[in-house]
């Protein structure tokens, strides 16, 4: 589900990457703000329908958002906090 063509959906806040996640993006030439930008735009990734409904409710809730990417080998997660401060760029395990 893209909606890259409206804009972005919500207020990052400041983005942050740990270093085990910009090392998987970088090991295959993916920049961070490509998937930033899918992100902010709603495109939330491969997540369950329960997990893409809990998004949709939380833009409108201001509850925290997921969004998960499956990328090359790697599943890299994106979390905004619920108050919209930051934005986190992590593997699974280091949540």
């Amino acid at each position: 589900m893209s909606r890259n063509t409206n804009g972005p959906r919500f207020r990052m806040g400041r983005p942050t990457i740990t270093p085990a996640a910009e090392a998987a993006l970088n090991a295959v030439g993916i920049h961070p703000l490509r998937l930033l930008a899918r992100h902010i735009h709603g495109d939330w990734g491969e997540l369950p329908a329960e997990d893409l409904a809990a998004n949709e409710l939380a833009l409108l809730s201001g509850r925290r958002l997921l969004s998960s990417y499956q990328v090359k080998g790697n599943r890299i997660w994106i979390i905004t906090e619920a108050d919209r401060s930051a934005t986190t760029l992590l593997l699974p395990h280091e949540y």
